[in-house]
């Protein structure tokens, strides 16, 4: 089987057998970053631009990584450092790297839609590694990886996630993902923080974490989006951790054998404590490492491979 598109511009447009298939590819190539030597020729002659609007540590590094571990040749370029500062427009950015022949197109920016628009103009494939607050695929591929390497399945498992949904792409393109697997997905934040209808989406919706974590087998924390929002929608750090941090306090409402997730960066003693961050049940870091297989196998599809 062979990914049946061009782009990937987020995980609501994906059908279970290409998730499956993403997921699959992934697995093959996570034994390569184990090696001593971690590079394979498999994208030989590929080129890969990394286009970033948006600050990132994670998700750009990764690409990266993962470009260069296909030997595929990588160029990263950051708004700040490119013609983007002098006025150049981003679809007059978009066509002159489109001018120098890449196969792919990674994209982050603010505005949400913007993968799709580039998507429609350009010959390469386009990645979307975040769109505003509408959806951030890869993330959730990883968190999906990192389920299933963790319990075998994601079918019927309780997926908690806690903190700024509404201005968050990370939890969106989760619930798609985890609701097609089969999944059950509560969330829980301050009402300011939930979109309204998100029910529609198949999810209980709760305001009280307590609500959201009871017999939870994994629990997902988010920061607070700062940069996206327009006003104050909580009084303080300090109330906010209060009531939708993850502590010792409440982790006991979850399973006894409950993972923690977060997609990062995290704001320790904000949404989760540091002990919790750091302990048995965070599988924090393994997302990390996961997220480097998903984007070889993305890169390896959409140039073509077949597993």
């Amino acid at each position: 089987m062979k990914l049946n598109r061009k782009d990937i511009l987020g995980i609501q447009e994906l059908p279970v057998e290409e998730i499956n298939l993403i997921l699959d590819t992934a697995d093959s190539f996570s034994e390569i970053s184990t090696r001593e030597i971690k590079k394979v020729p498999t994208l030989r002659g590929k080129t890969v631009i990394s286009l970033f609007y948006e600050p990132s540590t994670r998700t750009r590094t990764s690409f990266e990584i993962a470009g260069k571990r296909l030997s595929a040749d990588m160029i990263s370029i950051s708004s700040l450092t490119s013609s983007v500062a002098k006025g150049e427009t981003l679809i007059d950015t978009a066509k002159n790297l489109e001018a120098m022949n890449p196969d792919v197109i990674v994209i982050r920016h603010g505005c949400a839609g913007t993968p799709h628009l580039l998507a429609g103009i350009l010959k390469p494939s386009v990645i979307n590694a975040g769109d505003g607050a509408h959806e951030h695929p890869t993330q959730a591929l990883l968190d999906l990886m990192t389920i299933r390497s963790k319990r075998g399945r994601i079918a019927g498992l309780k997926v908690a996630i806690v903190g700024d949904i509404a201005h968050s792409r990370v939890a969106r393109s989760n619930i798609h993902g985890l609701k097609k697997m089969g999944a059950r997905v509560s969330v829980a934040g301050p009402a300011t923080m939930l979109p309204r209808g998100i029910e529609k989406m198949g999810v209980a919706a709760h305001t009280r974490i307590e609500e959201a974590i009871g017999d939870a087998d994994i629990i997902m924390m988010l920061r607070i989006q700062t940069e996206r929002e327009k006003q104050n929608i909580f009084p303080s750090l300090r109330e906010y951790s209060r009531h939708f941090s993850l502590n010792n306090g409440n982790i006991g409402l979850a399973r006894k054998d409950v993972l923690i997730m977060h997609p990062g960066p995290m704001n320790r003693g904000v949404e989760i404590s540091p002990d919790l961050a750091d302990g048995s049940h965070s599988i924090i870091l393994d997302q990390v490492t996961n997220g480097v297989a998903v984007r070889m196998a993305l890169l390896y599809l959409l140039t073509g491979g077949t597993p």
